[in-house]
């Protein structure tokens, strides 16, 4: 008996043989076939569905931030927010879910277990969901309890460890005790999306930016969690031969960014992202160094400041990782206006900020977690209204 892909095991021992192969001495031809029409009908099935979900709600709203027009610079926010599960993570379930469909790693009754700070595990719980399979998130105990409401709603079971370090050991033991797939989105979330176009979020950029004043944004500001998105957008602008930059903007207590800028792709840190969704403990097989062409280490307060003021603005919560990229995007505006450039720079409303009430919108938590988002806040204000940007 042997273990396939997925943890499927091979239990099929019967071996058919040519006996026409074996006159005049010559070895027989062996044959094995595994048809399974049942599964087969399974996975049509299954396939269909998913792409079905991505025919009804892959795009979504590429929103102006305001700036004041005599800049001649446009910032834009692409807000994922608005996907069935809320987050950016929509679209890598989908894709992590087709690429273990097609693979033959995700079987009927069988689960799928994901290490997940949240978001992608609300994602996967709603196409496990979708194609009737169990599904377990495992997810660190800091994880918001609004994420794990939303993974129970899609019919998921969370399993929680200690440290965000600790899911990768546990996800893959408990696909081994359950015979079930390890989606390990931190590995495969760079390969199993289509960068070359497919309507993935760079092709989808792009279309949406075709009628603005500057079509070809300057910069594109990601976060990054797996990696995934970040890659797909920058291989999808070399592939397109599109002098689009793209900058990396990374919170404390993740090791992205000294991994970058040191070329150690063995870096790790101690302590566990306090921005939810983004932020990892080592550098994650998904990550392209190599891709990126610019990476900030931006504050927790920074995040939490930008993403504060964005509901102001915009009338729109969102998580603090979506803080993350807008400080940065901020910051890439202050320089070009500093050097008279007109242009266009995009980053990513990554998921809602209701999720996160009794964390980056409570006072409390703040006073907790002893960060003072004022001097952001105050120099955010401040560059708006036609200052310099202090940060």
């Amino acid at each position: 008996m042997s273990t396939q892909p997925g943890g499927q095991q091979d239990t099929d021992g019967a071996v058919g043989t040519d006996s026409a192969g074996a006159v005049g001495g010559t070895e027989p031809t062996v044959d094995v076939d595994r048809t399974d029409p049942q599964y087969r009908a399974w996975l049509k099935e299954a396939v269909r569905k998913v792409q079905a979900d991505a025919n009804r709600s892959a795009d979504t709203h590429l929103l102006r931030f305001p700036l004041p027009p005599e800049w001649g610079i446009d910032l834009y926010l692409k807000d994922e927010s608005t996907h069935p599960t809320g987050s950016l993570k929509h679209r890598l379930a989908r894709s992590l879910f087709l690429y273990g469909l097609c693979n033959g790693w995700i079987r009927p009754g069988k689960p799928v277990i994901e290490a997940s700070s949240g978001s992608t595990a609300v994602s996967e719980a709603y196409f496990a969901q979708l194609i009737g399979v169990p599904f377990i998130a495992v997810m660190a105990k800091s994880t918001s309890q609004a994420k794990i409401d939303l993974i129970q709603f899609h019919g998921g079971e969370c399993h929680l460890v200690e440290r965000s370090d600790e899911v990768y050991e546990a996800s893959a033991r408990l696909a081994e005790e359950t015979g079930g797939h390890y989606m390990d989105q931190f590995t495969y979330a760079e390969r199993a999306t289509d960068w070359r176009g497919n309507n993935n979020i760079a092709e989808s950029v792009f279309a949406q930016l075709r009628l603005e004043p500057h079509p070809e944004p300057a910069w594109i500001v990601a976060t990054a969690g797996t990696g995934g998105t970040s890659a797909t957008i920058a291989r999808y602008v070399h592939y397109m031969q599109y002098d689009t930059r793209i900058c990396v903007a990374d919170p404390e207590n993740s090791c992205f960014f000294d991994g970058w800028v040191n070329h150690d792709p063995d870096a790790v840190c101690e302590s566990g992202s306090r921005i939810e969704g983004i932020g990892r403990p080592r550098m994650e097989p998904s990550f392209v160094p190599g891709a990126i062409d610019r990476m900030m280490k931006v504050p927790d307060a920074a995040s939490i400041a930008a993403v504060r003021l964005l509901e102001d603005v915009l009338g729109k919560k969102a998580g603090a990782s979506t803080g993350t990229g807008l400080w940065g995007a901020l910051r890439i505006v202050a320089e070009m206006r500093a050097a008279g450039r007109t242009g266009s720079v995009v980053s990513l409303i990554c998921d809602p900020g209701d999720r996160y009430l009794d964390k980056y919108y409570s006072d409390d938590w703040l006073a907790g977690e002893r960060i003072d988002i004022a001097p952001y806040r105050a120099a955010l204000e401040s560059f708006l209204a036609g200052g310099a940007f202090a940060g």
